[in-house]
């Protein structure tokens, strides 16, 4: 045999070993890299969470305004803010951020899904917080007494709620 094609069949049957060594890491049937994937989602999560907590009574809410360097953003621009800061990329507007990852149902729901309200009256979606568990999100806004970030009980908008997305 052939020195040369020896040192091919080496090559082309490590990286075939290689392949299937990796698609075995990342299979959804090993159910390792799925958790593996979903710890780093979850930590993430958690860390997103604890950013947007660590900005109540610093960030103030404007209608249609996206100003990080004074911490002035309306919901959508906050949700861009906080996601950026752990490299997932979401545009502004809660129109462009309700078409962004997955759809998830309400019983699905996971810490640091992005979480999309009506005003009550139509279905347009016109605001966005982020989950974050035991039925509480956090988000800017705006009413009443409030401006900025703040907790929220999601039963207390269930009448609101239009959907969820899985962007993590």
């Amino acid at each position: 045999m052939n020195n040369s094609w020896m040192k091919k069949a080496l090559i082309a049957t490590a990286c075939c070993f290689t392949l299937m060594s990796a698609n075995a890491l990342v299979g959804p049937h090993t159910g390792q890299a799925y958790a593996a994937t979903s710890a780093t989602a979850s930590a993430k999560a958690d860390g997103i969470i604890s950013f947007a907590q660590s900005l109540q009574g610093k960030v103030t809410y404007k209608f249609g305004v996206n100003n990080p360097s004074k911490l002035i953003f309306d919901c959508s621009s906050f949700t861009k803010y906080v996601f950026a800061k752990y490299g997932v990329s979401l545009k502004w507007g809660t129109a462009y951020q309700s078409k962004q990852g997955a759809y998830v149902s309400k019983s699905n729901l996971k810490k640091g899904d992005l979480i999309f309200f009506n005003n009550g009256k139509t279905s347009k979606i016109s605001h966005v917080g982020i989950y974050m568990g035991n039925g509480k999100f956090i988000h800017n806004t705006i009413g009443g007494n409030m401006n900025g970030v703040y907790i929220a009980d999601l039963s207390k908008y269930s009448y609101r709620y239009a959907t969820a997305r899985r962007v993590l």
